[in-house]
C-alpha cells in the first residue's frame, strides 16, 4: 500500500506543490518573543520550508499546524518605530492625494493598518479614513490617535460589511498581501470594497530582489507568500482586478508598489508594468530551475555567515546585535547562532524589551545597553534600514566599534 502523503496544494491555483525553493529547517514563530518568565518553558518549532508552484510560480510556505494564531491580540510589531518608514508613508500620502485628487469627500481604507502609522497622514489632511487591523493592541493605539479602526481580519466577509457604507476610493495595504494564508479570499475582498473607479495600491517585497540578493532571511512563518509582479498579476486577474502600474521601491530590501483597478476600468497599463514583466521573464522567474537553484545558494550563505562570526569570536571580539526583527530571527535560528556568538540584542520598541528572542533566547534590551557595554561589533539584524541604524548608533565609533550587516553577504562596516 502506498503511504506517501499527497503533496500540498498551491494556495492560489490549487496545483500540487512539488518543488522546494528554500528549506530553512525547524524554526520558532519569528515575532513570538519569549517573556522572561517563560525562559525555561518548552518552545514550539515549526517547519520553515518555502515551495514554488510550477503552474503560477507563487512561492509559498509549506502548510504547517500551530496551536495558536500567528497574529494575536498582543502582537509585538508596531510600524511607528522606524523613522524612515514613517517618512516613506508621509511621502506616499502626498503622492496619492495629488495623483487621485483625494479630498474630504473621498474614502481611504487601509488593510492591516497597525498602529495608524500611515492613516494619520491622511487624517491630517482631513481625508476620511478607515483602518482594518486584526491585532487588538496595535489597533487600540490607532484608535487612541483618533483613527477609525475595525478590529477584523480582511476578507470577503469584512469587505461586504465595509462596502455597504464606506466603499474605497483608495484601498491600500503595506506588507500584508504576503501575510495572508487565504490569498484568494483576501483579494476578492478588495474587489468587493473598491468603488467602480477606485484604486488599489499594495506594497510587498519583490521576489526578484529576494532571489537576486539572497534575501532568504525574509522568509518566516508570518509570510505565507513571496510574490513576483507576474504572479500578482495572475492573482488579481482571477478576481476581476487588473494591475495597471507598478513602482519599484527601496523599502524592505526591494519592494513593489502595485496599482490595481477593476478589470473594466479604462486606465491603460503603463510602460513600467510591461517592462517589469519582461525583466522578470528574462531573470528566469517563469522557469522552475531558477527557484531550485536558490536553495543551494542559501546553504552557501549560511556557511559564510558562520565562518564570519566564528572568525570574529576567535579574535576575541565582543558582538551585540541591534533589532528584534523577524528576518534576524530567521537568520539566527537557521544558522544556529545564539548567546555563544551574541551577548544581547537591542530594540527601540518597548513591547519587545525584557523578552528573549524566540529559539535562541538572546536577551532583548533597550538601546542604551549598547553604550553601557561598548561591544566591539554591533550586528544590525534589520539590514533593510542599515543606513538609518548606523547613523543612530554612530556613537559606537567613540570606542572603535564597528557595524556588521548583510549587504547581501554579511560583512563589517566602519
Amino acid at each position: 500500500m502506498d503511504v506517501t502523503p499527497a503533496p500540498a496544494r498551491c494556495r492560489f491555483c490549487d496545483a500540487p506543490l512539488e518543488h522546494v525553493f528554500a528549506d530553512l529547517g525547524m524554526s520558532p514563530v519569528a515575532n513570538d518573543n519569549v517573556p522572561l518568565s517563560q525562559a525555561n518553558a518548552m518552545e514550539p518549532f515549526f517547519p520553515l520550508c518555502a515551495l514554488v508552484c510550477a503552474q503560477c510560480f507563487l512561492v509559498q510556505l509549506a502548510p504547517f499546524e500551530t496551536p495558536k494564531p500567528l497574529f494575536r491580540e498582543d502582537y509585538a510589531y508596531f510600524s511607528s518605530y522606524s523613522t524612515s518608514w514613517l517618512e516613506h508613508c508621509r511621502r506616499y500620502t502626498e503622492q496619492m492625494i495629488e495623483l487621485l485628487g483625494l479630498d474630504a469627500s473621498s474614502q481611504v481604507i487601509e488593510v492591516a493598518s497597525n498602529d495608524g502609522y500611515l492613516l494619520q497622514y491622511f487624517v491630517e489632511q482631513d481625508i476620511p479614513v478607515l483602518g482594518i487591523e486584526p491585532t487588538a493592541n496595535t489597533a487600540q493605539v490607532a484608535i487612541d490617535k483618533g483613527i477609525p479602526t475595525r478590529i477584523k481580519f480582511w476578507g470577503e466577509a469584512t469587505a461586504r460589511a465595509v462596502a455597504s457604507d464606506t466603499p474605497a476610493d483608495l484601498l491600500l495595504g503595506n506588507n500584508v498581501l504576503a501575510h495572508v494564508p487565504d490569498i484568494n479570499d483576501f483579494v476578492e475582498g478588495m474587489r468587493i470594497a473598491l468603488k467602480a473607479n477606485g484604486t488599489i495600491t499594495m506594497e510587498f517585497p519583490h521576489l526578484l530582489k529576494l532571489i537576486a540578493l539572497n534575501q532568504w532571511d525574509t522568509i518566516y512563518h508570518e509570510h505565507f507568500s513571496y510574490l513576483s509582479f507576474a504572479t500578482a498579476t495572475r492573482i488579481f486577474e482571477a478576481h476581476g482586478l487588473r494591475l495597471f502600474d507598478v513602482e519599484e521601491l527601496p523599502t524592505h530590501g526591494g519592494s513593489l508598489r502595485i496599482y490595481a483597478c477593476h478589470s473594466d476600468d479604462p486606465r491603460q497599463r503603463s510602460d513600467a508594468a510591461d517592462e517589469l514583466l519582461e525583466r522578470e521573464r528574462a531573470a528566469g522567474l517563469e522557469d522552475v530551475k531558477t527557484y531550485l537553484d536558490f536553495g543551494a545558494r542559501v546553504v552557501q550563505d549560511k556557511r559564510q555567515i558562520l565562518e564570519f562570526l566564528i572568525d570574529l569570536k576567535r579574535e576575541g571580539v565582543s558582538i551585540a546585535a541591534y533589532g528584534a526583527a523577524a528576518k534576524g530571527n530567521t537568520l539566527l535560528n537557521y544558522c544556529g547562532v545564539a548567546r555563544d556568538f551574541l551577548d544581547f540584542t537591542c530594540d527601540a520598541n518597548p513591547h519587545k524589551q525584557q523578552h528573549l528572542l524566540p529559539g535562541t533566547h538572546i536577551p532583548i534590551l533597550a538601546p542604551t545597553a549598547i553604550r553601557d557595554s561598548r561591544p566591539d561589533v554591533v550586528l544590525l539584524m534589520p539590514w533593510n534600514i542599515k543606513d538609518e541604524l548606523m547613523q543612530e548608533l554612530s556613537y559606537i565609533r567613540e570606542w572603535g566599534g564597528r557595524f556588521a550587516a548583510r549587504s547581501p553577504e554579511l560583512r563589517l562596516f566602519s
